[in-house]
């Protein structure tokens, strides 16, 4: 039995020095708030130089009876630092995936072109690199700028409407190009 004492008495003292070194931040994408989009990110130092960054995107609206950007999203991205975690620039890598309908929306750069006057619905994944930088603004407040791109598969179902009709096609598309694009706001304890 006092052996199993020591244990745990080993593993507790272990585990506060392991989390006094982590740094955990939340964050919500400005970018994605005036879209209407719900979404949330956590970030956790991983060692001073690098973070797990997770963020969330939900976006349940239907804007009115002809159009539609509904998702729900993760993207996930190992980031390295090049100075201290939190401060300054950085790489990274992600990953991205979600469920997706979407109906008489204009896509910036004459992108899907089809989804102005259809109904597309369906899934996607992808990865890709992004760099950054973040500034310090306090104590416990930092602002965030981050881009990125890679590649994204797409599935998807179309439909002749939004509210309408029998699928008509279903299919693939590939896409490389902008995959992230996000000024954060982030509350750093």
């Amino acid at each position: 039995m006092e052996n199993k004492r020591k244990m745990l008495l080993f593993v507790c003292l272990s585990a506060t020095t392991l989390l006094y070194g982590q740094v955990v931040g939340i964050k919500t994408n400005v970018l994605m708030d005036i879209t209407k989009t719900i979404n949330l990110g956590v970030e956790i130092g991983l060692t001073s130089q690098s973070t797990l960054d997770v963020y969330a995107n939900y976006n349940p609206w239907k804007d009115n009876n002809y159009k539609m950007f509904k998702m729900l999203a993760f993207q996930p991205e190992y980031r390295y630092w090049f100075c201290d975690r939190f401060n300054g620039h950085f790489i990274g890598i992600h990953a991205h995936g979600g469920i997706y309908q979407t109906a008489g929306i204009k896509m910036p750069f004459g992108l899907w072109k089809e989804l102005e006057n259809h109904r597309y619905k369906g899934h996607f994944y992808g990865a890709g690199i992004s760099y950054g930088y973040q500034w310090l603004m306090g104590k416990h407040w930092n602002i965030e700028a981050n881009i990125g791109i890679g590649y994204v598969r797409a599935r998807y179902e179309k439909y002749p409407c939004v509210d309408c009709g029998e699928k008509v096609d279903e299919g693939h598309k590939n896409y490389f190009g902008p995959t992230k694009a996000a000024v954060s706001l982030i509350y750093l304890f």
